[in-house]
């Protein structure tokens, strides 16, 4: 099954260097480092390179998500480099920002297509002593190669969903192989955890979302600080990691609330997509329909915001901690649509009151947790939204309470990155 998986993909790679080409259309850093997604290196020198951990994060979510963990395995293992391998380009960006200060203790890469020939280049090349998968990665190909040559491989904060149980399942032999050959899961709760041993995983343990330890950074809170001096006193309603098809749903709920007096007139909507490659999609979407728009990137330092300015646009990377910092109601996108959902635990761990649309099947348990803690509030429509962010804007004493009770939240869940430090010595070698 898995030679099977191998040629398919090889049959299929005039498709998706196609597609990374089109994509680099509007994203140029898809159109760099071609030989790393096809495992092909320059030469190695011999017996330089340190021992390396390998920890893989696809994009910006699972990327920031590593930051606990590879913090943690730096400090605890002071003998040894950490590969950081990514499949877009913002992932790989985002982790620069983010251990770009450790220098060559940090690797980046991109992860090769799933095929046995590149992965085990990829292999060869950079000789991991252990595969550290983030969150949902799981790679049959990938899997096998490490097992043939006894490099053990980790899922750790994974999270499987009923809908990604069933696409798993379809898959038949192919996946329930791939998922045998893992070595250690390190699962957000005990719902992901019996879904991944139904797939024949056996060492499952319950570690927590290591996205709970994140640490805001001195430097976010300073530019937020920042920000709210230049759009002033007026309320601010951030509308986080949006996807496709629910701006305009936001958009035209913002200016119903506005023209029927529910929102304060003075509102603010700040606008934060998901996607990069829809910033100028999303502005226009704005400027159609008569709202004054102003974009994150057009607005210089000590720049005032216009008051006659309706909605700010986020179209910044890596400034998601300085937006939360900024607004007085977070609401956590991807949940408007069956998408769902994103991480809320940074908008609460801010002291934000979240607000959530229903489908969060992604991040099922930790929406269900802040739902009972009191610090979000699940909408089921954008003008719902708009409804209980009005609600939110004209109570100071609700809003700040619902802030602290998810600030409380957040903190009573620290801990899984040393949960998972814990059960990793005996899959990495002596010599790290």
């Amino acid at each position: 099954m898995v030679r099977l998986y191998s040629l398919l993909w090889w049959l299929a790679m005039p498709l998706a260097l196609g597609r990374l080409w089109r994509r680099g259309a509007q994203e140029p850093g898809y159109r760099l480092h071609w030989n790393e997604r096809l495992g092909l290196y320059g030469k190695r020198a011999a017996n330089d390179e340190p021992h390396t951990i390998w920890v893989h994060a696809v994009s910006v979510g699972e990327t920031r998500a590593s930051e606990p963990l590879v913090e943690a395995l730096l400090a605890a293992y002071p003998r040894s480099r950490i590969l950081l391998t990514h499949m877009t380009p913002t992932g790989r960006a985002t982790g620069k920002q983010l251990f770009g200060k450790h220098g060559a203790r940090v690797v980046q890469s991109y992860l090769p297509y799933d095929t046995f020939s590149m992965v085990r280049r990829f292999i060869r090349h950079f000789e991991p002593r252990i595969c550290i998968l983030m969150e949902t990665e799981v790679w049959p190909s990938l899997i096998a190669c490490c097992n043939q040559v006894h490099v053990p491989v980790v899922l750790a904060n994974a999270r499987l969903s009923e809908r990604s149980l069933r696409k798993a399942q379809r898959l038949g032999g192919l996946m329930r192989g791939a998922a045998q050959g893992i070595a250690l899961v390190a699962a957000q709760t005990e719902a992901d955890a019996g879904r991944v041993r139904s797939l024949g995983v056996t060492n499952v343990d319950v570690t927590g979302s290591i996205k709970f330890d994140v640490q805001v950074p001195p430097s976010a809170l300073v530019l937020g600080a920042q920000l709210r001096a230049q759009v002033g006193a007026r309320p601010v309603l951030l509308c986080a990691s949006t996807r496709e098809g629910e701006e305009e749903l936001l958009l035209d709920a913002y200016q119903r609330a506005l023209q029927a007096q529910v929102l304060p007139a003075d509102v603010l909507l700040l606008l934060v997509p998901r996607h990069p490659q829809r910033f100028d999609a999303v502005a226009q979407m704005a400027t159609q329909r008569g709202l004054a728009i102003e974009r994150r990137s057009a607005l210089a330092r000590g720049d005032a915001v216009d008051p006659a300015v309706a909605v700010l646009l986020g179209d910044s990377m890596g400034e998601m901690f300085a937006y939360y910092a900024l607004c007085d109601v977070a609401f956590i996108g991807g949940s408007l649509q069956p998408l769902g959902g994103q991480n809320l635990i940074e908008a609460a761990a801010l002291g934000k009151p979240v607000l959530i649309g229903e489908h969060t099947f992604n991040f099922a348990q930790v929406t269900e947790d802040a739902l009972a803690a009191g610090g979000a509030l699940r909408i089921a429509s954008a003008d719902a939204l708009m409804a209980q962010a009005a609600r939110l804007l004209h109570d100071d004493g609700e809003r700040l309470a619902m802030g602290a009770r998810a600030r409380d939240f957040a903190g009573q869940h620290k801990g899984a990155t040393q949960r998972t430090l814990a059960l990793l010595p005996a899959l990495i070698p002596a010599a790290a």
